[in-house]
């Protein structure tokens, strides 16, 4: 099978098609043939490993000291499956499934393969491959994350930096909360932004939000790079501080603010339900949630995928798209 190979942290020529062999699913896993998958901003900072120094040793240690040692990443996919093991019975062959792969990676092959209790859900009925390999890593974090929020219909709900991966669902996931959504990003995503459901957008190179004199029930900050103390200002008493992606800093300054006040700021470590990729797949039949699709590569071109999204100007998502011609 052919497959994106990262042969080292770097740049993204670290990554090589390869051809490797195909593998066989264990009694409780499943062999999807891939069709689809994504490059997100994520997949970026693993290939290179550009983190945080505070992170750097943290990683390598969990995914390898001088290169990944899970050599195909990616962590969302879409396809058909084609063989079941032995002991599966949620799954059979022939099903469409879309899933996310978390630390086990592997999206950017011909073939995975994932065990029948994971993050796996049959794809939704109205979505392509394409549109549902981008709906798990971005779903799953934002479902989690807002419901930490506690959103009621008719509160004010901040995305910050929700021109991504995470924030396109979330303003989608808001918005079916019932919540007035006020999106931020930059000039370029902001018609994207309206065309997803946001009731108001704000551009962050030309105004800041925790100027104006607005406040929110909720805001999440999807990228961590909002100001913590003009955040806390513009949330409301009792309101929610949501990170999405807090540094060591804003997790402290969190913990200090639960001890003094009635605002709360939530943060730090996430966990996923299998049952959320079902309640979103059925938001997305409800007509509640779509996929925001900016770019699509066929995985022969994973490179120029990756030094697109390495230029932080993704509208949404990057789609892989993976072609089969047979082989094993």
């Amino acid at each position: 099978m052919k497959a994106a190979v990262c042969t080292r942290y770097g740049p993204p020529e670290v990554l090589q098609l390869r051809e490797l062999e195909k593998p066989t699913p264990k009694d409780d896993e499943v062999l999807v043939r891939v069709h689809a998958a994504t490059v997100t901003a994520g997949d970026c900072e693993l290939r290179s490993l550009k983190l945080p120094l505070s992170w750097q040793l943290i990683a390598r240690i969990g995914f390898g000291f001088r290169g990944p040692r899970k050599k195909i990443l990616g962590q969302e996919l879409a396809g058909e499956i084609e063989s079941v093991g032995k002991a599966v019975r949620l799954f059979k062959k022939g099903d469409q499934v879309f899933a996310f792969t978390g630390l086990r990676l592997g999206a950017w092959a011909e073939y995975n393969c994932l065990p029948e209790n994971g993050w796996m859900a049959i794809k939704p009925a109205n979505m392509t491959y394409e549109e549902a390999a981008a709906v798990p890593a971005g779903g799953l974090h934002a479902l989690h994350c807002l419901r930490k929020g506690n959103i009621e219909s008719g509160q004010k709900v901040l995305i910050y930096g929700a021109g991504g991966t995470v924030g396109t669902v979330a303003v989608q996931l808001a918005k079916s909360f019932g919540a007035e959504v006020t999106a931020v990003d930059n000039t370029r995503k902001l018609d994207m932004l309206r065309s997803i459901g946001a009731d108001k957008v704000i551009d962050y190179t030309k105004a800041d939000f925790t100027k104006s004199g607005e406040t929110y029930d909720v805001i999440f900050d999807v990228v961590g790079k909002s100001s913590f103390s003009g955040c806390m200002r513009s949330l409301k008493e009792k309101g929610f501080y949501l990170l999405g992606n807090p540094g060591l800093s804003q997790q402290a300054r969190g913990l200090w603010t639960l001890m003094r006040s009635s605002k709360k700021v939530i943060g730090g470590t996430v966990s996923y339900r299998g049952e959320d990729l079902i309640f979103l797949k059925e938001l997305i039949e409800a007509g509640k949630l779509r996929s925001a699709i900016d770019r699509r590569y066929p995985l022969e071109e994973i490179v120029e995928a990756h030094r697109y999204v390495d230029t932080g100007q993704k509208k949404g998502n990057v789609v892989i798209t993976v072609g089969h011609n047979d082989r094993t």
